[in-house]
């Protein structure tokens, strides 16, 4: 038994384990010259003094204390504990910590998670019986214990079920876009005249606020049952149109795919106008074709390749029989003249 006058080392901080800074805290009111104590001569067994509680758990922990004892113990500090509170409820937390750092103990003797998880959960389940526990019954102290360590048993069944993270699971993404919430929803129908703006107010105020359907009715000046078909008719027309639209894309959305789509077709072809003599001809070529030997994927090819097949188009004779071949790009539709050979930029 340590001395009364020394001063306890805190367990206090963010590293530390929640059964240790119960004991931190049951040793502070175990230490001083007017320590937490019973009056021992209320039961049998104990010192015809104040005993205080790290004595009383040091009692009740020898084989030879009897039964009835620890019970009587008990039910005292619960009493206490109810009456009072406070320091009576960290006292009951200490003379049972033998007990819930057994069950901490085993509990994560083979858990690889975070071991503070479990111990907070032990000591919660034994500070949850404290209030409801039958002081009437006999082993008040074995059925805590049980309490302690199913609520801890409950917590690393849930630790061990629970999915691993992993790096690979989490990645940036979009925000959910907000077309499904029932405002908006409603105010698109209204836009698109499908419910009317005091349709709108009569469906969200009776089914998406705390208000009775009587209460609108009054508050529209008409009947309950008009009120009723008023609000069915409008909605069979919301439902409808809300499986009409559901599966359309958003009108965004769908500006931004046909850009896309035209710059994707814009940037794959290039018109070539071939000039032979005074006869002019205009060929639109892939940029990168699919075809493994034409365009600008094949070295070496100083002849643009034929638009229906792919292969190398012969140049045409001048007036000398040479090549007089002058291609032109005019991406925007306006001839360049040029004195390179026919190529497929």
């Amino acid at each position: 038994m340590q001395d009364r006058n020394t001063i306890p080392r805190a367990a206090f901080g963010p590293t530390g384990m929640p059964l240790d800074a119960a004991r931190s805290a049951f040793g502070w009111l175990v230490t001083g010259p007017e320590p937490l104590a019973v009056d021992g001569r209320e039961f049998a067994g104990l010192p015809d003094r104040a005993v205080p509680l790290d004595e009383v758990r040091q009692r009740l922990l020898r084989r030879r204390c009897p039964q009835p004892v620890r019970d009587a113990v008990w039910a005292h500090l619960v009493r206490r504990s109810r009456a009072h509170a406070g320091a009576w409820t960290v006292g009951c937390v200490g003379v049972a910590l033998p007990a819930l750092t057994g069950i901490a103990s085993t509990l994560t003797a083979r858990f690889a998670g975070d071991p503070r998880d479990i111990h907070a959960a032990v000591l919660a389940g034994f500070l949850a019986e404290l209030p409801v526990i039958d002081l009437a019954r006999p082993r008040i102290m074995l059925r805590l214990r049980w309490a302690a360590y199913r609520t801890g048993q409950t917590c690393l069944r849930e630790s061990l079920d629970a999915p691993t993270p992993s790096a690979r699971a989490f990645h940036s993404a979009a925000p959910p876009a907000p077309a499904g919430h029932p405002d908006l929803v409603m105010a698109r129908a209204v836009t698109a005249g499908v419910i009317t703006p005091v349709e709108a107010e009569l469906i969200g105020s009776t089914r998406l606020e705390e208000v009775s359907l009587a209460e609108a009715a009054t508050r529209r000046g008409t009947g309950y049952e008009a009120a009723k078909k008023a609000r069915q008719r409008a909605e069979h027309r919301l439902v409808a149109f809300v499986r009409e639209h559901q599966a359309e894309p958003d009108d965004d959305q769908l500006d931004l795919d046909a850009m896309t789509a035209d710059d994707s077709r814009r940037a794959r072809r290039v018109t070539i106008e071939l000039v032979s003599g005074s006869h002019r001809r205009r060929v639109r070529c892939r940029m990168s074709p699919v075809a493994p030997h034409g365009g600008v994927q094949v070295r070496g090819r100083d002849q643009p390749a034929d638009a229906r097949d792919g292969r190398p188009r012969p140049p045409a004779a001048g007036p000398a029989g040479g090549t007089d071949s002058r291609p032109v790009e005019t991406p925007g539709g306006t001839p360049r003249p040029s004195t390179e050979e026919p190529r497929c930029a």
